[in-house]
């Protein structure tokens, strides 16, 4: 696009383009303006990923959660950590929450709203400043 814009003066395709772009955003903000489902699930999706960006957050803490150095392999390998550590996170979480929902006590206090608000990216059981003796011929016994 910034080919169609030398010298300041605006290209016809660029302009054409940039006003397609323009009703784009009107048809769907009429539609989300208008729809009461699509605003829940945009909503939904948005509370899904502000959760996922805040244990992000919890689980990088150290030097204000930046990759503090410029070498393309160690942030590779920081960034795959923080990933396993993630998918770590949310697996033993899932295996607590099931743990939980066996107990026929619980399961039949949930209503609908709250298997919908049910997630695995719960942080409050963990503690980021601890140590954690790790024994990998020891499963961990969520029983």
């Amino acid at each position: 696009m910034s080919r169609f814009t030398k010298n300041k003066v605006k290209h016809p395709a660029f302009q054409a383009v940039s006003e397609l772009g323009k009703v784009r955003k009107t048809i769907f903000l009429c539609k989300y303006l208008n729809s009461k489902i699509l605003r829940q699930e945009i909503e939904e999706g948005l509370n899904v990923i502000e959760n996922w960006h805040s244990a992000n957050d919890f689980i990088w803490y150290g030097k204000g959660g930046e990759i503090a150095v410029n070498n393309r392999e160690d942030q590779e390998i920081a960034i795959l950590a923080l990933h396993l550590l993630q998918i770590c996170m949310v697996y033993v979480n899932t295996l607590l929450v099931q743990k939980v929902l066996e107990e026929k006590e619980w399961l039949s206090k949930m209503q609908p709203e709250d298997f919908r608000g049910l997630t695995p990216l719960f942080y409050s059981h963990v503690n980021p400043y601890g140590r954690l003796v790790l024994n990998m011929q020891e499963r961990i016994i969520i029983e």
